[in-house]
Parts: structure tokens; sequence; C-alpha cells
């Protein structure tokens, strides 16, 4: 075993061991653990943005796209957003405990379904340092313990907000171990945490690019939490109003640029396709790429030619693809077959084509006109999210505090035997 295999099982074994004091805290002490990260967050605003400084510079020093610096980057502004997450969280009901079903039995066993932590879990991340935060704090609501593994760009910013979310778990009593940082860069490291970490493990949550999410299905032996890229579609139905699809395009995708929720293409229908879209190349001329179909292209000499893979590419940049479809259907199909299955949306005034379209597209977040950027646990009222979980099991979509649970039966009797 190397010496990255052995630091993963000693994280491992100490989250573990923090377990069971998480799960005697009260809601009142998790609170004050968030209360005081918070404000420790804000009490090293210099060191953190010291410590992001020097990321950025050996980002910028690589090459690395403006999206992804833009990811990596910590302003005031966004150490404020994050220490206010924790106290939105802090704000939350207690997911721990919260009963789910209850059933009186006719041999009068009476049975209930609670709601557990799910126990120790694994978050892998790439770039943004601010997953720290909110994972930790996600995780520490919902009685879990987190091992965090961010990408070696973000790392002196993530270890400073694992040290802030440790200063308040300290105060508040608990044990520190409940969140941890892996403290190398090795890549046994990730392996070790996903066949997980000598049993201590019990969940593992990718948040990153293609390539993290594939080595996940590829190597994990452990249960996982996919969150997969954001391929979103926006389509401009035949019936929308074309002002306010115009609007709510720019902002989906030119907000911000490297989210997963940004949307990368851009479908239309060939009813208002000579109406919308040179209105939308004026809109995104000098600030965005537009690559389109031979329709879209014939349209607006603006629009320059996409190939094949442009249709099943997340950019989290300012590049764009646009196609013209021929109608609903086909609209619902293209979206199918090409999206990621995170979120798409719909502009339209024809309220039976939007329900038509929220109930066949397949994608975890379908969305009726509004931008496709509020596919964000915030946004939902969820305080935070850990990411958003595109696959089917266990949850999809915002992965926020109920989601990080699981759940148990307890049944009491009064002296029952089975025959």
């Amino acid at each position: 075993m190397d010496e990255a295999e052995i630091h993963i099982r000693a994280l491992g074994a100490r989250a573990r061991a923090a377990l069971p004091a998480l799960s005697r805290a009260g809601r009142a002490v998790k609170d004050a653990a968030l209360a005081a990260a918070a404000r420790a967050l804000r009490k090293t605003q210099a060191g953190l943005l010291e410590a992001n400084a020097a990321d950025l510079a050996a980002a910028k020093a690589q090459g690395m796209a403006a999206s992804f610096v833009d990811r990596l980057t910590l302003t005031p502004d966004r150490i404020e957003g994050m220490a206010a997450g924790l106290e939105a969280i802090a704000a939350l009901p207690d997911p721990v405990g919260r009963l789910l079903d209850t059933t009186a039995r006719p041999n009068g066993l009476a049975i209930e379904r609670v709601a557990v932590p799910i126990g120790v879990i694994g978050m892998i991340y790439e770039s943004r340092p601010n997953v720290a935060a909110d994972a930790g704090a996600l995780c520490l609501k919902s009685g879990n313990a987190v091992i965090l593994r961010g990408g070696s760009d973000s790392a002196r910013s993530s270890a400073a907000i694992v040290a802030a979310m440790r200063v308040g778990l300290a105060e508040a009593g608990l044990p520190e171990d409940a969140v941890q940082a892996v403290g190398t860069p090795d890549r046994a490291a990730v392996a070790e945490m996903l066949r997980g970490a000598g049993g201590t493990v019990d969940l593992v949550i990718p948040r990153g690019g293609k390539g993290l999410v594939d080595l996940v299905r590829r190597e994990a032996r452990v249960p996982t939490l996919l969150h997969l890229d954001g391929n979103c579609h926006s389509y401009v139905h035949e019936a929308a109003d074309l002002d306010k699809a115009l609007a709510v395009i720019r902002n989906a995708k030119l907000r911000r640029t490297g989210i997963c929720g940004a949307t990368e293409s851009i479908l239309v229908d060939h009813a208002v396709a000579e109406r919308f879209i040179p209105s939308l190349a004026g809109e995104f001329a000098g600030e965005c790429e537009l690559r389109g179909d031979p329709a879209a292209v014939a349209l607006d000499g603006r629009i320059g030619a996409a190939d094949e893979s442009d249709w099943s590419t997340e950019y989290l940049d300012a590049v764009a693809s646009v196609a013209v479809v021929g109608g609903l259907g086909e609209a619902i199909a293209w979206v199918n077959r090409h999206g990621s299955h995170h979120t798409d949306a719909i502009l339209t005034e024809d309220s039976a084509a939007a329900e038509r379209f929220l109930a066949e597209v397949d994608s975890a977040i379908v969305i009726h006109n509004a931008s496709t950027q509020f596919a964000d646990g915030g946004e939902f009222g969820m305080g935070a999210e850990i990411g958003i979980a595109t696959g089917r099991l266990h949850a999809r979509g915002p992965v926020g505090l109920e989601q990080l649970t699981t759940y148990k039966y307890r049944v009491r009797g009064n002296g029952q035997t089975r025959g």
C-alpha cells in the first residue's frame, strides 16, 4: 500500500470516528458550528484571498482558459456569499430524524421510517474552491462526515476554506475530523477513495468534467452520485414571446458561462427562425461565438458552421451551438439525444406545449420560460447544493440536505413473536 492509500485510509478512519458525535449532535449544535465557520471565513478573508491569488497565478501560468480562471477565482463578494450560504444552511430544518412514514400493523407493531445520515462521504471536485464550503456545510448539517478532494489547481484555496470549517466545528464542540481535506495531489488518493478506503467511505460524489465522471464510473467500488456535464438546452418554441425568449437565453448563456447550468445549445423552431435567429446573432455579437447548423448559418452570416461534436459539447465558455428544429417533437428528441440530462428549458406561451416538454424531456431539471441558470440548490431553496445529480437512483437534480440522508426503520412492539 503506497503513501496516498495510507493517507486516505487514515482520513476515512478519522471521519468514521467522528460519526457518533455527529449523530448525537442536535440541530442547535450543528447550527452553531455553521455560524462559527461563517465567522471564520469572514475573519480570514485576507488569508483566503492570498491563497487564492497563488492558485490563480499558477493557473494563468499554465495557460488555463478564462472560464476556468473564473470558476477558480475568489473575491470578497464570493467569500461573503460562501459565509452567507453557511448561515442559510443553518437556518434550514434539520433533515435528520424526519419521520417519513408510519405504519400500524394488525399485530400491534408500530413501524416508523426515519431519515438518517448516509455516513462518510467522499467529495471529489475540480477547480471551484467554494465547493469545499458548500459540501462541508451540507454534510455537517445532515450528520455526515466528509472527505474533500479538490483539484490541485484550487488546493491552497480549498485548504483555507476547510480550515475555517474546522474552526467552526471546534468552537461548537464537534470533532474537527467531520470535515477533512485530502492532503496529497497523488491520483492514487482518488483511486483509494473510489475503492472505499478500507470500508470507511460510504458514498462518493464527483463534481467536475466528463473525464472525472468517466473515471468514477470505471473505478468506483462504492455507491456514487454522479454530477455529469451540463450540456443544457434552451428551445424557442413557435409560440414563444421572442423578446422574452431572447432576454432569457442571454441570461442562460452569458450570466456565467463557466457553470454547469449555463445554456450551451439553443434550439429554434423553424416557424420563428427567420425572425429570431438574426436577433440572437445581433444580441450575442462580440460576446459569444455562435456555431450553427446549415439552416441557422443561412439565416445570419455571423453564425459559424457547427460540426457534429458541437451538439454534445459543454463549452463552459462564451460559445453556443444553434440548430433549427421542425417542431416540438423534434426538439424533445434532439434534447434527449444530445443533452446530458442536466437542465433543459422551453420558451413558449403555449401551456400545452410546455407541459409536453416538461413531461417528455428526460432531464433532472426541466424549465418553462426561465433561465437554465436557475439550476442551483440555493435557487431551489436548499441553501446550497453539493452538485446536480443526473442519475436516476436515490437523488436527482440539486443535491441538498434531504438528498444527503437515507433512512432506517424503527419498529416498536410489546412482546410480539412471529408464528
